[in-house]
This record gives C-alpha cells, structure tokens and sequence, in this order.
C-alpha cells in the first residue's frame, strides 16, 4: 500500500506525522521525503547522496533510486529530499511521466520487499499526477477553519484524515469529517512531548509513547 500524507497549512505536523507512521510500521516501510525536512525532523545526517527531487527533475531510470535510499533502521527505509544545491527549484517541476515512473518503482519496491511506502508531500496541494495515482491520502489537519476552507477547496480529496486535536477549538471532529468528505482514520494529541523530541533529535529512536500508540494501529 502506498500512503500520500500532506496538509494543506502549515504547522499540522505532517513530516512527524508521515514519520512515526513508517517508523510504527509491521512491515518494510519506505519513508518518501516530498518536503525536504524528514532527516532534520528525525535527527539523521544530511544525505550523501542526491534525493528523490533530483531523480524527478532528470532523466535517469528508475534503477537509479535503489542507490539513493537511507537505511533509517533495519526495516525503514528513506528516499530523501535531495542533497544537491540549498534551494528548491522554482522554475522546475517534474513531468507527469516521472511521476509515472516513480509510481511504478513504488510497486516494484513494495513486491520484492513485502513492506508500505509512506509520502510526506508536506503542505500545499500534491502533484495530481502523484496523487491521483495513490488510492490511500491521508490529509493531516487540526480543527482550523482556515485550513478546512483550503480542504474544501482543494483539487485532491483525501480518503482519510489524521486529525491533530488542540486544545480551544470549536470545531469538533464531526465538522472535520463533513467538511472534508472523509472520515477520521486517527486523532493525535497536540502534546508538548512530540516537540521535544523533535528537538532533541529523538523522535527516530525514542518517539513519545503518545504518538506511537495514537498511529499505531493504522500504521
């Protein structure tokens, strides 16, 4: 199964979110960095090689990710960012075919190693290529009137929502579900202990019992 992760404001918490899924995962996981930001969030040095941006934005086959994934743990795997230059590429986006092609060695990875491939497409509106070939989205939200009006209005409709509870928000659960047309597939806990990890680089290693046991059973 591949899974696209993503909110469409800021500060939803989606790379911590899209992490701790593959890192809770069963089975093989690939963990797909679409936002730039998933080895600072868990901790891990700056790739050695190039990323899956660089693949998408050139011409070589897809033989070529095999080489530039990252060993996160002896079951999880990273297709990172890019490691080449310091700015994302403004003028630049990737053909549909490459979207295509990335698609296709998702299945092929997921074949030979039994395992789920997880996206962290970060915030903002996915490539349609990308997403309409994924049947799993899972949009990442919090109970904001201003991120489920951009929701609404969104060319990608999710299938399911991970949904940050907060503190102090009117909207409840049920007006996340209707206003986005799909259901709750976990809630986590805007707790304190989440961001400490991520600062201390714990979150790989030692992620807060709270998010575990909140994506656990999904993941």
């Amino acid at each position: 199964m591949v899974t696209l992760c993503w909110a469409v404001k800021g500060g939803s918490g989606t790379t911590v979110v899209t992490s701790t899924l593959a890192l809770e995962s069963t089975r093989p996981a690939l963990l797909v960095d679409l936002d730039g930001e998933i080895d600072t969030v868990l901790g891990l040095p700056e790739p050695d090689r190039p990323g899956v941006i660089d693949w998408l934005l050139g011409d070589g086959p897809a033989t070529q990710l095999d080489d530039l994934l990252v060993d996160i743990d002896d079951t999880t795997f990273l297709l990172p960012y890019r490691q080449s230059g310091t700015a994302r590429s403004t003028t630049s986006m990737p053909t549909p075919d490459r979207w295509a092609a990335l698609l296709e060695w998702f299945a092929r990875w997921e074949a030979r190693s039994g395992g789920e491939v997880w996206i962290d497409a970060g915030t903002g509106t996915p490539a349609t290529a990308l997403a309409s070939g994924i049947e799993q989205r899972w949009l990442v939200t919090r109970a904001c009137y201003l991120s489920l009006r951009r929701a609404t209005r969104s060319p990608i409709r999710p299938t399911g929502v991970l949904f940050v509870s907060g503190h102090g928000r009117q909207l409840r659960p049920k007006d996340v579900e209707r206003s986005v047309g799909a259901p709750i597939v976990a809630t986590i806990a805007d707790d304190p202990r989440i961001a400490r990890a991520v600062d201390s680089g714990l979150l790989a290693s030692r992620p807060p019992l709270i998010i575990r046991k909140s994506l656990r059973e999904i993941a």
